[in-house]
């Protein structure tokens, strides 16, 4: 279904606003010496989408070798640039009707006056007309520099909770939350080594990941799998998959992974020996296809034959769920602690309260609780959109403690 509306609906909608603007751009420019950058934009946007389109018929990635900047610049014009340009589209064909309609009626209009021949200066219709058709070119510019200033940056934050039913003799457990890395063509090189490197200097006693290794290509699990060996953890490493991660392919994701020996929780759970007391890792399975609110029924009803089946008398529990809806399941059946990720922190906000994060989740960075239950939402590492305001990258570092001292 994804591929489907990427490559019916998705595409051919970026290609008709391609020609939309193109056109717009060419009579705002007309009789202006911009004209040439507008064209220059429009042919190498369209061509890189054309390259993206054969691809996708031959499965060949036409854009493999290009550089990131260029991807970055491409992918922001055309999420972007539809909402700019299809609203600017409407009202130059709303006053194009009205100017026809008028010719219809016997309007005439007063025709500007033709600048001094021989002048280079630009008439006030000209100038505005420039400005309007470079407006878009320029802003994609500087998000791409925003953008690509980011792929490599990421920050550690710090939470500290008070857990009353956390077995005293595991006070100051700390667990290092890594989730959504997107290993792929938004984010590779240095920024993954990096990652490997602030985990490993954490020095938790767990690593738990809560999906989304790969961006989408099974050609980058590999990479992805190393990094995930490369981690250190004092009592142990679990992960969990993604939606991501099951795009191509997900049954040969599942058998790899697997295979790999990397330990993976699908609708299992697994137990840690730490200090003498049992803690048990419980991951949950995506939910592949359903609607968001099947996709709650689905997963609460898999958690539920999970505990009923896996749970270990006496054990501490930890719940690993790439969607953090399953929170609210989780709390009805009084799990102390879910990791999850899913949401890039909302990866477009105007604040911490509002924007993506708010419209499309019901919960979507840092910590909530819910009766005796908390819910922690990573913003991820990782990208597959490039661009992130207001919900920086992160790896989360957790310290669990079994005393009612405050949040940190």
């Amino acid at each position: 279904m994804f591929w489907f509306w990427f490559h019916v609906v998705l595409i051919p909608l970026m290609m008709v606003v391609d020609v939309i603007w193109w056109i717009m751009a060419m009579r705002l420019t007309k009789g202006s010496r911009w004209r040439v950058l507008a064209v220059l934009f429009m042919a190498g946007q369209t061509a890189a989408l054309l390259a993206l389109i054969a691809g996708s018929w031959w499965q060949v990635d036409l854009l493999r070798h290009a550089s990131k900047a260029i991807r970055v610049w491409v992918i922001l014009w055309h999420f972007f640039g539809i909402a700019a340009v299809l609203p600017a589209g409407i009202v130059c064909f709303c006053a194009w009707m009205v100017r026809g309609f008028g010719r219809m009626m016997g309007v005439r209009r007063e025709r500007p006056a033709a600048p001094p021949a021989g002048g280079n200066a630009l008439t006030r219709r000209q100038f505005v007309g420039a400005a309007a058709a470079l407006a878009p070119p320029l802003l994609t510019g500087g998000l791409t520099a925003v953008a690509l200033s980011q792929l490599g940056q990421f920050r550690v934050r710090r939470l500290t909770l008070s857990i009353p039913s956390l077995p005293p003799a595991l006070d100051g457990l700390t667990i290092a939350h890594v989730s959504d890395i997107h290993v792929g063509r938004m984010t590779s090189g240095q920024v993954l080594q990096d990652m490997v490197e602030t985990t490993n200097a954490l020095r938790a006693d767990l690593v738990l990941l809560t999906g989304d290794l790969i961006n989408y290509e099974l050609s980058d699990l590999d990479e992805g799998l190393a990094l995930v060996k490369a981690m250190e953890a004092r009592h142990g490493l679990w992960m969990i998959e993604g939606n991501h991660d099951l795009l191509e392919n997900g049954a040969e994701f599942e058998r790899r992974v697997k295979a790999s020996g990397v330990p993976f929780l699908l609708n299992e759970a697994a137990l840690a020996n730490i200090r003498g007391c049992a803690v048990q890792i419980f991951g949950l399975r995506w939910v592949i296809g359903p609607s968001p609110r099947q996709l709650e029924r689905v997963s609460a009803s898999w958690l539920r034959t999970l505990v009923r089946e896996q749970s270990h008398p006496g054990a501490f529990p930890i719940l690993l769920a790439h969607h953090p809806h399953v929170f609210d399941a989780a709390a009805e059946m009084d799990f102390p602690l879910t990791l999850a990720g899913h949401t890039h922190g909302g990866q477009l906000m105007f604040d911490s309260r509002h924007g993506g994060g708010s419209f499309f989740f019901r919960y979507w960075s840092g910590l909530y609780k819910k009766g005796r239950s908390q819910l922690i939402v990573s913003n991820g590492i990782g990208n597959w959109f490039p661009l992130r305001i207001n919900a920086p990258a992160e790896i989360i570092h957790i310290t669990l403690r079994s005393t009612k001292e405050g949040l940190a």
